[in-house]
């Protein structure tokens, strides 16, 4: 059975309230950043609920945990003042990651802004390596995450990765996070040849690196380099992918990490779908949400099945439709899971649910009838 988790927040009381939120999803893993990822201001790591986490942890049968780096962190920066904060933040970071137990802490490998691929690839191996030789009390792995190729970030190819791994001293510190909507955008095809992808990934990389793995969907066609995540089924990759990927024997025993955004209308009323999402991915859909859920799914693909409306031909068609005519992503840019949410509320099907729970029926239906008839 896969492991799966989602981001969680280390709020006030630090890992006790990331343990409450990934218990309240059904989650067997989660991730967290030990304080704000867009600053370097930290609370005292001992202050932060450590043990009362483990404890409820334990309680849920949660293992294994993952940290991401702050996203400000850029090892392939040439200015000295930011190539020596992303270091010492990073081992820092490094450091708090340790104390709570955690063996593999993400990281975004960085950016060569002005420079080129070359400069950058060797600026963050030097960085890596200036990092580790801080750190050499730790039992901690920097992941690198494959990354999408939008702008000037590295990491965006295998072969970038297993070349940044190769001029790092200390590199048994050193594992990878695979993100699957990165490696889709970045024009890997998971959709249909994954056993290739992870066969050209272990020929270049080895698989025995990987350390995490990243599970969202994405908004954009394979190849295009832009790192927009989408909920599960929602997007260009679909559920079916995703499914394979959380189920492949090579992967399951990883720790896998939703970060799939948070949807609805308003600010007030966005949730994210990661109960259902674990549920759909780990086979526990009917025993997480029930009979009654699953007949009101049922009455979704009725409805829209009234309407013509097929959940990938439909999602597939919208996406298309927003790539490819720029007047009519104008005139209305909504994405798939708006729309369809919208046309169950203009025709009152299940009038009676908040548009937190109609969301969670409709992340069901875009798995599709066999999901439902295995639940």
């Amino acid at each position: 059975m896969p492991n799966i988790g989602s981001h969680v927040s280390f709020s006030d009381k630090g890992l006790l309230n990331a343990a409450e939120e990934a218990v309240s999803y059904g989650s067997s893993t989660f991730m967290i950043y030990t304080g704000a990822p867009q600053n370097t201001r930290r609370k005292p790591i001992e202050d932060q609920y450590i043990e009362e986490g483990k404890a409820l942890m334990d309680k849920h049968a949660i293992g294994e945990i993952v940290v991401h780096a702050p996203y400000i962190i850029n090892l392939g920066s040439y200015k000295e003042d930011t190539f020596e904060l992303a270091v010492r933040f990073l081992q820092e970071e490094i450091r708090r990651t340790d104390y709570i137990g955690v063996k593999n802490i993400v990281l975004h490998p960085g950016a060569y802004t002005d420079k080129d691929a070359d400069y950058g690839i060797a600026r963050i191996a030097d960085g890596l390596n200036e990092v580790l030789a801080g750190v050499k009390d730790t039992n901690v792995k920097i992941a690198l995450e494959t990354m999408a190729g939008k702008g000037t970030e590295i990491g965006r190819s295998f072969e970038e990765i297993a070349e940044i791994i190769e001029r790092v001293e200390e590199n048994g510190k050193i594992s990878v996070c695979l993100d699957t909507c990165h490696i889709h955008d970045a024009g890997y095809d998971i959709v249909n040849d994954l056993d290739g992808v992870l066969h050209h990934f272990d020929k270049v990389v080895g698989l025995e690196r990987l350390g995490v793995i990243h599970l969202n969907d994405s908004k954009n066609p394979r190849g295009a380099s832009k790192d927009r995540h989408s909920p599960l089924g929602s997007g260009w990759i679909g559920f079916e992918a995703m499914n394979n990927v959380a189920n492949h024997p090579k992967l399951q025993h990883l720790p896998m990490i939703l970060e799939t955004p948070w949807i609805g209308k308003e600010d007030k009323t966005q949730r994210p779908m990661y109960e259902v999402e674990i549920a759909l991915l780990s086979g526990k859909l009917s025993g997480r949400f029930g009979g009654e859920f699953l007949d009101q799914v049922e009455r979704i693909d009725h409805a829209l099945s009234q309407k013509d409306i097929h959940h990938r031909d439909y999602v597939l068609g919208i996406w298309d439709v927003l790539k490819n005519d720029a007047k009519a992503k104008k005139a209305d840019g909504r994405e798939p899971l708006e729309r369809l949410y919208d046309i169950l509320f203009e025709e009152r099907v299940l009038a009676d649910l908040t548009e937190e729970q109609i969301n969670q029926r409709l992340i069901v239906w875009l798995a599709g009838k066999d999901v439902l008839k295995k639940a």
